[in-house]
């Protein structure tokens, strides 16, 4: 089980011209499905008068939620190209906008697959790739006098602390990465019988 994954930094733009047509292309890093949905209303309305916006994108560390669009270009020619190019790089939490300017001769699907496929291309060309840790956070409840004992632990593995809370009953809340889960919460769960 690998918990990487790799995606893009904010934005980055990618071209390309073919018999003057013009295929503009944005790549964004997105971690929702509501953000796709705006960024696509946004890209229609800025580009109200282009032929096509088209687009693909990939959500989630396990690569399975994803959609491509032609948006009435011949289909498999535009959203699956654009799509082809996330999964060739392995990125996730992306989405590729493609908008055409038709500049008045047919491309043929061929001639569409390639544009598409080459300004997604150049637009992750333009993109800062990183790779990104896959986390799960774990939720402990302790009494207040094993805070010492506790916060060795989070300082020998080095947790990210997203919440805490001290009352009778302490709780705190760690974010680390998948594959060191088990040893956390086995490391936390020993400290209640020593």
């Amino acid at each position: 089980m690998t918990d990487e994954y790799k995606t893009i930094k904010g934005m980055s733009e990618g071209f390309y011209s073919e018999k003057r047509s013009k295929f503009l292309a944005f790549a964004h890093h997105v971690d929702s499905l509501d953000e796709v949905k705006e960024l696509l209303a946004q890209y229609r309305k800025k580009y109200y008068d282009a032929r096509h916006v088209c687009y693909a994108y990939m959500l989630g560390a396990e690569y399975t939620e994803f959609r491509a669009n032609d948006d009435g270009e011949p289909s498999s020619t535009a959203g699956k190209p654009i799509l082809g190019q996330i999964n060739s790089n392995e990125l996730t939490d992306i989405l590729i906008i493609v908008v055409r300017y038709y500049g008045g001769v047919n491309l043929g699907t061929s001639g569409l697959i390639v544009a598409y496929r080459e300004a997604a291309a150049d637009a992750i060309a333009h993109a800062a790739v990183e790779t990104r840790q896959v986390e799960e956070v774990v939720t402990y409840d302790f009494p207040y006098v094993m805070m010492n004992d506790v916060m060795r632990v989070v300082k020998e593995m080095q947790p990210r602390i997203v919440g805490q809370t001290y009352d009778n009953t302490c709780q705190i809340r760690l974010s680390i990465r998948k594959s060191e889960v088990e040893q956390l919460r086995k490391r936390l769960e020993k400290l209640a019988w020593s």
